[in-house]
């Protein structure tokens, strides 16, 4: 079981702002993560691209293997000035 963290827009799309997600035993990487993630969560399909994964507070790479990690931060870019 992880928890999950949505900010900024991925908030606004998904309804809330943290989950508690059971992963199957195939989602292994940030990627799978990903593609798992868009599948079950239909309103981010597609807008994952430039979202930066951070696991237990560190940035991840798609290829980082989820094995250990308690919390998955959904930081999508931000824009500003």
């Amino acid at each position: 079981m992880v928890k999950v963290l949505y900010f900024a827009a991925l908030r606004e799309l998904v309804g809330y702002e943290e989950e508690l997600l059971e992963l199957p035993p195939e989602v292994q990487t940030v990627r799978d993560f990903v593609a798992h993630l868009e599948r079950a969560r239909p309103a981010l399909a597609g807008k994952m691209v430039s979202v930066r994964v951070a696991l237990d507070e560190s940035f991840a790479n798609d290829s980082d293997a989820l094995h250990g990690a308690h919390v998955i931060a959904l930081i999508p870019p931000v824009a500003g000035g």
